[in-house]
């Protein structure tokens, strides 16, 4: 069981073309892994039993008749319960929406289910992907397992943790401020927030029209950009959707970095904000790996990490009260403490606040290009501290702004957080990556060169199996 557990996308891929492993093998092997589990560490809202086999076997149908559709064809896949997967509840882990069923698939969902991807169940999540980790909601806050009673990131909380535990091989989360990328970091995975609108965000529960991303998230830097190949493409059905080329984002993967140039925003861990001394050292040290496998790279400057900040809250907290302001009128005692609180800030928010604040953004944005122009990617931190113990209310509070991923949802940028290590209480530490808009496989080239000279993307939580 263990070693089906761990196994990647592109690894089961080539086992079940080559009839050495079933995908309905591998799907009841995680399912009963997930009875085993979850229990524990809360990642799902509810499990798909029914709809998973039946998408396994008609794979394994496909494979057996020769016909094969690509990687994800057979793989088990979890969705943030943000993401609507027809007939099944999308609850947003809210008391507001326990029983709102999809009547449809969002375009991701549809576009794996299409790519003969097995539906495995609904992920826990921050309520609406804005709260935190509650416990005055229908669903208890999903539990990290690496230490085994702290924070695993959020909002996609659900997704970081099946990840991480070998529960699924793949999950989809979203990301407005960083909720794909913060789980990622905290849970020890890979997890991309590819260019605004290279995926289709049509079903799927608003936060901030335009800021929110869908991303995947997988083990290891090969699966995701194999995941994010099915997601990507245009849809004429989501008003942000680009209608740009889609391409092949496995293809630069093997080759190297000797040569790149790369941006080193030290400044913003080190200077607008100060991180835990041991994420710094895993910054630094892997901005000097990168050196050693042939990158220049180079410290840059760009806007200060707290002009980023404020133009994102401004944004997000404006655009997140006009979608809730009804429920938050009508059905109050619904929310979940800490995510009214957050929605009752935008409230606030003028009218002149929110649009000064699109202007700034563009500024924003023009000014991290005219720094860009000559680079190929740049390198910072994801998350400023390890992960906070869950009973810590003080420390997980204070996580939250302690981070360096919003300034790319302002910008739009491809952004990825992978793997750096641990920290000497054993918990994960991260690295971030950013390219240029549309270029996502060069930060996965960066991204494949770091991993293979490191290897922590091998490494599980321990004490699992």
């Amino acid at each position: 069981m263990t070693d089906l557990a761990y196994l990647g996308i592109v690894e089961a891929s080539k086992l079940f073309t080559s009839k050495e492993l079933s995908p309905v093998e591998l799907c009841q092997t995680l399912l009963k892994r997930i009875d085993r589990l979850d229990p524990k560490y809360h990642a799902f809202i509810r499990t798909t039993p029914e709809l998973a086999i039946d998408a396994a076997r008609t794979a394994e149908a496909e494979f057996s008749a020769g016909r094969i559709a690509g990687p994800m064809q057979g793989i088990p896949f979890g969705l943030k319960d943000i993401i609507d997967l027809a007939g099944i509840a999308t609850t947003c882990h809210s008391k507001l929406f326990t029983d709102l069923i999809a009547d449809a698939d969002a375009d991701v969902t549809a576009r794996l289910k299409a790519a003969g991807g097995v539906p495995m169940g609904k992920l826990s999540t921050h309520e609406f992907a804005l709260g935190g980790p509650s416990y005055d909601l229908p669903w208890p806050p999903a539990v990290n397992p690496w230490g085994g009673a702290h924070f695993p990131g959020g909002s996609s909380s659900g997704s970081g943790v099946a990840v991480t535990s070998g529960m699924l091989p793949a999950a989809l989360g979203t990301d407005t401020g960083g909720s794909v990328r913060n789980p990622a970091s905290m849970c020890s995975i890979v997890g991309m927030k590819a260019t605004y609108g290279r995926v289709s965000r049509r079903g799927v529960f608003p936060l901030s029209y335009s800021m929110d991303h869908v991303g995947p998230m997988t083990r290891n830097v090969a699966d995701n950009a194999a995941l994010l190949q099915v997601l990507a493409g245009h849809d004429v059905d989501d008003p942000a959707s680009a209608n740009v080329e889609v391409p092949d984002f496995s293809a630069e993967l093997e080759s190297g970095i000797k040569g790149l140039k790369i941006g080193h925003v030290r400044h913003f861990y080190d200077g607008d904000l100060e991180a835990h001394p041991e994420m710094a050292k895993a910054v630094d040290e892997a901005a000097e790996t990168l050196r050693q496998l042939g990158a220049e790279v180079r410290e840059v400057q760009l806007p200060s990490l707290q002009d980023f900040t404020d133009c994102n809250r401004i944004i997000l907290g404006s655009e997140a009260y006009a979608i809730h302001r009804h429920w938050l009128r009508d059905r109050p005692e619904d929310y979940a403490q800490s995510t009214r609180q957050r929605m009752l800030n935008g409230a606030n928010i003028s009218a002149a606040d929110y649009i000064d604040a699109l202007r700034w953004r563009s500024r924003l944005i023009a000014e991290t290009d005219a720094v860009m122009a000559e680079l190929d990617c740049v390198i910072t931190a994801s998350s400023l501290d390890p992960a906070a113990r869950l009973d810590d209310a003080e420390s997980l509070e204070r996580s939250y702004p302690r981070q360096c991923r919003q300034p790319f949802n302002v910008t739009g940028q491809p952004a990825i957080a992978i793997p750096a290590g641990f920290s000497s209480d054993g918990l994960p530490l991260s690295i971030q990556i950013v390219g240029h808009a549309w270029h996502e496989a060069r930060v996965y080239r960066v991204a494949a060169a770091y991993e293979q000279a490191t290897n922590w993307t091998a490494q599980h939580p321990p004490g699992l199996d």
